[in-house]
């Protein structure tokens, strides 16, 4: 008997395996050092940037769950034969550049996360888990190993930082109070490129690919409803991964004073404050978040670069995988040459990314919002308001960003 079944009874984590893997894609190195510097410099005042982010994200990675479950056809397709060739070229392309962008922060994390525990250069585990992320696309079913891969890493860190977090003891006061809309001084630039990544449409966007995976193993074509409920917990769950990687930042690192430059320092500046175990815990979270990140931020711009090449998006075709292996050695390559990214470097890229962003949003929304293509799945009346305003938020922070970026 399959292990995919038509109702959501049946196995429920891997019912939530989309929205988990999505979860897992965002949350990488970069995120971490992001999310560890805000409670690093600013304690827990920044709380409230998360759960704005997470909100918006909800909106955008259902509603691309919602797109996947309706449509037998690739959102790339369905965006071509609307919008088309030259819009979905643009995206697919600028999705596949900028997943190489990130993978070498990616690659330098897990290689970081190994060596720091070990004592033994990063490089050599750079090319080790490199190796080992292309040959899992070897495997007959890669999606159905993916999503165990990630539902594992994803627990693995959930509970490490969450361990982490409990042997720190934070202020409960303290972290309520960071829910209130606060923009302390000089912190405009991490609310930005943090917004950046946590909210991001391109996981969103991948979302509806990866409900229609789920749905060829499922043998379904039928929405069932099960996919809103995987996009929300998954995006929920990575919430939980950031405000508890920044609460530990704000209880452990703003008090003795110690900038960020990596999201390893965490780990370091835990050993002697709660010993070796702690330290231990968030290396492993580390870990975590770098591999899921290294083989979901692959898998992403190799797909999409498939099906706008014309060689669709499923995960077991061969050329798919030569895509997804190129984005592995890009950045393997990138990171053994320029070594441990510097934050700047990070928060710039990350930047960036978000004059894409509105673009993609947008073709989203109005796929969304159209009633020939959704029928019933339509988005609804509260969709579009709220995507309406993720929408203006993103342009303004793009609008932000490259006042910045000039002056």
């Amino acid at each position: 008997m399959s292990t995919y079944k038509k109702s959501s009874k049946a196995n429920w984590l891997l019912v939530l395996g989309p929205g988990i893997i999505t979860a897992a894609l965002v949350f990488g190195p970069s995120k971490m050092t992001i999310t560890s510097k805000m409670g690093a410099d600013y304690g827990n005042a920044l709380l409230w940037v998360i759960v704005v982010a997470i909100f918006f994200m909800m909106v955008f990675t259902t509603m691309g769950a919602r797109i996947g479950a309706q449509n037998t056809e690739s959102l790339l397709t369905l965006i071509r034969k609307k919008f088309g060739k030259p819009v979905s070229l643009l995206i697919g392309i600028g999705i596949f550049l900028v997943a190489i962008s990130f993978q070498a922060g990616n690659s330098t994390g897990v290689a970081i996360s190994i060596a720091e525990a070990s004592n033994t250069s990063p490089k050599i585990w750079i090319v080790t888990f490199n190796i080992i992320g292309i040959m899992l696309l070897f495997f007959k079913s890669f999606y159905k190993l993916l999503e165990k891969i990630m539902i594992t890493l994803v627990i693995l860190m959930l509970l490490s930082f969450m361990a982490t977090a409990i042997l720190i003891q934070p202020n409960l006061l303290n972290v309520v109070k960071g829910l209130a809309p606060s923009v302390p001084v000089g912190s405009v630039g991490l609310i930005v490129a943090f917004t950046a990544s946590c909210f991001s449409l391109v996981g969103a966007f991948y979302q509806s690919y990866l409900v229609q995976e789920r749905k060829k193993l499922s043998k379904t074509n039928e929405p069932d409803g099960t996919e809103r409920l995987s996009s929300r917990v998954g995006i929920i769950i990575l919430g939980v991964m950031s405000a508890t990687v920044m609460i530990c930042a704000a209880n452990v690192l703003q008090p003795q004073g110690i900038k960020v430059s990596s999201a390893s320092d965490m780990g370091k500046a835990l050993e002697p404050l709660l010993g070796d175990y702690a330290s231990f815990l968030f290396l492993i979270g580390l870990f975590g978040s770098s591999f899921s990140s290294l083989i979901g931020n692959a898998v992403l711009g190799g797909s999409l670069l498939g099906d706008t090449l014309g060689y669709n998006s499923s995960l077991n075709h061969r050329m798919v995988k030569v895509f997804i292996s190129m984005v592995m050695v890009a950045g393997s390559a990138i990171a053994l040459i320029f070594g441990n990214l510097p934050l700047e470097l990070i928060v710039f890229a990350q930047s960036i990314t978000i004059f894409l962003v509105p673009f993609i949003g947008i073709t989203m929304y109005l796929i969304g919002n159209d009633k020939t293509i959704m029928g019933e799945n339509v988005n609804s009346k509260f969709t579009k308001i709220w995507g309406a305003l993720g929408l203006l938020l993103i342009v303004g922070l793009a609008i932000s960003n490259l006042i910045n970026l000039v002056s």
